[in-house]
């Protein structure tokens, strides 16, 4: 089966971005359509509906703020029966919180992209409950039409992999900021400096992604010893210093993410 009708509640950022990417991927426009309380137009020019449709969708994508779900779910769980999967993009609501507002739904699922699904290059983390095997695939497709679908068989672990594959765009953003500030302070041109690391980065995570070997091993295939790259990479690999960092940064936003489904248990 496929989902031919999909109703999305919240067209913010990154429903958008998934929109942007499944009608790049070939899907009709038509297959979409909006609820939104004051929008009238929409990307793509989808259908908005103001107040809440008629039933019959195939699935339900949630994009609005996670403290908003209270506020749309009286509304919508008429829409949510035994035919109608609910998709959430809600950072920290669990499956518990998503089932006990939608107890008639066909299946919830938890759907963690990032904005990069415009481009079909989202690692899409997947978690789900009471899915039948061809609504699981049919999910699958979707994730696989703007990036890889990664199915998780533990909960447990979504917060983690949201931090690390949802929100690492941001990190790897401030990264990029980063190299470049750098070379500004050393005295390249400040828009230029920009310019080389982002491409430099581009370059480097398309390599990375193609290639036969590991990130760690292309590094030290980058580097001759003794020379300017492995001289940039002891400063890096100095105490562990980078790994220490980043586990922090994962950390942090895991934890965030515990808080957030923390208070979503709360409000229901």
């Amino acid at each position: 089966m496929a989902f031919e009708k999909i109703l999305i509640v919240g067209f913010g950022t990154m429903t958008g971005a998934m929109v942007d990417g499944w009608i790049a991927a070939g899907y009709p426009a038509s297959r979409f359509e909006v609820y939104h309380p004051d929008k009238t137009r929409v990307a793509h020019d989808l259908r908005v509906h103001n107040s809440w449709p008629d039933a019959g969708y195939d699935a339900i994508l949630l994009g609005v703020k996670p403290h908003m779900l209270d506020d749309i779910a009286g509304g919508l769980a008429a829409l949510a029966g035994s035919e109608t999967v609910i998709l959430s993009v809600l950072a920290g609501v669990e499956l518990s919180s998503l089932r006990d507002r939608f107890p008639h739904a066909a299946g919830v699922v938890r759907f963690m992209p990032n904005l990069a699904v415009a481009l079909g290059k989202s690692p899409n983390a997947l978690v789900a409950e009471g899915l039948s095997e061809p609504r699981m695939t049919a999910v699958t497709q979707l994730a696989s039409d703007i990036g890889t679908a990664e199915w998780l068989q533990d909960e447990s672990q979504f917060n983690l992999v949201t931090a690390l594959a949802g929100s690492g765009p941001g990190f790897v953003y401030r990264f990029i900021d980063a190299l470049a500030a750098g070379a500004a302070e050393l005295g390249l041109d400040p828009a230029q400096a920009g310019r080389l690391a982002t491409a430099m980065v581009d370059g480097a995570a398309a390599l990375a992604a193609a290639s036969e070997h590991s990130p760690g091993e292309l590094a030290r295939r980058v580097a001759s010893p003794g020379g300017m790259t492995q001289k940039g990479l002891d400063v890096l690999d100095a105490d562990d210093a980078l790994k220490k960092l980043l586990t922090e940064c994962l950390r942090s936003a895991r934890d965030r993410g515990a808080e957030m489904a923390e208070q979503a248990r709360k409000q229901g």
